[in-house]
């Protein structure tokens, strides 16, 4: 059944069907079992932390995780939910159609059923109190101290934008759109550093290249979005905006403001901006 994506879809180059707790159910033909086993355990981490952001994309009342996509150089991953407890991650080629890969993964979703689906192991804490937990703290936090006016001008100018964070390479924060408070920086940071480290983990997954480089990773959730970014010198900018924002349009904002926040990412205990 896995088969289906990678037969039908063309540039799909894999296809793994994997359980919460990053164990391997199925894989397309050709993977060697080591690299399924990695893909596997990397994916599972992937999607624990993306649905743990779901507060930094905004309220609502279902913030359901729907999918995170990875970019690289070289090729795309996507994630999706493949039933309780299971995940199902597919690889492709720069060039593949996002939409047909999408349906045939969502189809396959359909048609697995819960027929290799599993219960996840562990009882994890109710997502829900821990958004509520996690908006107490920022109310009463204050916030992060240094405001990047560049960072404020993008949320500012584009529709259903909310907040953005830079962080340094050594994953803390070195600044953030105004009102963000420290607590949220802080937190979705550690999150994001987390996030930006099992992105570039699967980059075999998505093809073998010399020059291969990460690019971004997007999680979509039912009530907004969050977009990490190479802000380079192995520094990234996590960004959030609404369901029905134009991404498009942030996106691109926010990779023409990269190359001028260079001088926020001085280590922490030294002088960034002037």
């Amino acid at each position: 059944m896995l088969e289906d994506i990678v037969h039908n879809v063309p540039r799909a180059r894999h296809a793994v069907l994997l359980s919460a707790d990053g164990l391997p159910r199925g894989a397309t033909e050709g993977m060697d079992p080591k690299d399924v086993r990695t893909i596997s355990a990397a994916m599972a981490g992937m999607q624990s932390l993306s649905r743990a952001t779901s507060h930094f994309a905004g309220p609502g009342e279902d913030r359901q995780w729907n999918q995170t996509i990875i970019e690289f150089s070289h090729g795309w991953i996507f994630l999706i939910g493949a039933g309780q407890g299971a995940y199902l991650a597919a690889a492709a080629a720069p060039d593949v159609d996002m939409q047909q890969i999408s349906f045939r993964m969502h189809r396959l979703v359909a048609r697995l059923g819960n027929n290799l689906t599993s219960p996840p192991r562990v009882n994890a804490e109710d997502a829900e109190g821990r958004a509520g937990r996690d908006r107490s703290r920022q109310q009463a936090a204050g916030s992060t101290g240094i405001s990047i006016a560049d960072l404020d001008e993008v949320v500012a100018d584009v529709h259903g934008a909310r907040h953005a964070v830079l962080l340094g390479g050594d994953g803390l924060p070195r600044g953030a759109t105004t009102g963000m408070s420290q607590d949220l920086a802080d937190t979705i940071s550690a999150a994001m550093t987390g996030i930006h480290a099992y992105s570039r983990a699967t980059s075999q997954f998505a093809g073998v290249a010399p020059d291969a480089q990460w690019r971004q990773t997007v999680i979509e959730f039912q009530h907004g979005w969050i977009f990490l970014i190479s802000a380079g010198r192995g520094a990234f900018l996590a960004a959030a905006a609404e369901h029905d924002a134009d991404i498009e349009e942030f996106t691109t904002r926010l990779h023409e403001v990269v190359p001028r926040l260079s001088g926020y990412l001085a280590p922490r205990g030294e002088a960034s901006v002037t």
